[in-house]
């Protein structure tokens, strides 16, 4: 008995220290947080800046809810720290680093984006995200990037087109699969999904008995891709 009494006699003398402990300021807090965010410990930065994000009060609010969506940026759940920064731009929408969160997130889109086989909603999202932040922000030294992220986006959308395309030929839907295939080669670039695809129009038409649209997606391939192994594949068909 009197060896439980001094238990719990000294858990409570241990929680009065604790409560007298002095609490850090936001400022100390902030300053930590920081550290851990440049020693490369993003969870810990990110436990603390989440902490002192909930400080509506805090004039330390808006630097670190922004430093909360970059640490999670950093540890690859871009996500969360999509959703961070979409925060952010809603709180803070004449922030001086409001274009920071304007760009990653569309950067968090394209990241969180499928490959061409599956769904592409985050890929289209990216680029609505890029072109809004090109929009607000001409003159921004990542205007370039955003385009860069925009071309590479647009692609992966052509990708999902002609694999489209070419799951409709090996279903052996061939109207479906020349639409696709048809669509791809209507954007008039040189690559190898434009040569693909002029390859199985020309094999589609042909199967298809419409000889003419066969011939002519052909002459298309021959002309722009004259050494391929494509083309080869439809010369004798051709002569």
């Amino acid at each position: 008995m009197r060896r439980y009494l001094i238990i719990v006699l000294l858990f409570v003398a241990l929680g009065a220290c604790s409560r007298n402990k002095p609490e850090l300021s936001t400022d100390a807090r902030l300053a930590l947080a920081d550290q851990y965010y440049a020693d490369g410990k993003y969870a810990k930065a990110a436990s603390m800046y989440d902490d002192i994000s909930f400080e509506r009060k805090s004039a330390a609010t808006a630097y670190a809810t922004l430093r909360l969506a970059d640490s999670y940026f950093a540890m690859n759940k871009f996500t969360d720290a999509r959703l961070k920064y979409q925060q952010f731009i809603s709180g803070f929408p004449d922030h001086t680093n409001v274009s920071d969160a304007y760009y990653r997130v569309g950067v968090c889109f394209f990241e969180e984006s499928l490959k061409p086989a599956f769904d592409q909603d985050k890929t289209l999202a990216g680029i609505d995200a890029f072109r809004n932040f090109i929009e607000r922000f001409p003159n921004d030294t990542r205007f370039s990037n955003a385009l860069e992220f925009i071309r590479r986006s647009q692609y992966k959308l052509i990708e999902k087109k002609y694999q489209n395309g070419y799951i409709y030929f090996k279903m052996k839907d061939y109207s479906a699969a020349l639409m696709y295939f048809d669509e791809v080669v209507e954007l008039g670039n040189t690559d190898s999904l434009d040569r693909r695809s002029l390859y199985y129009s020309a094999l589609l038409h042909s199967k298809q008995k419409n000889m003419d649209a066969a011939r002519e997606s052909y002459n298309k391939l021959k002309s722009k891709y004259p050494g391929s192994k494509e083309t080869r594949k439809l010369e004798r068909k051709f002569k």
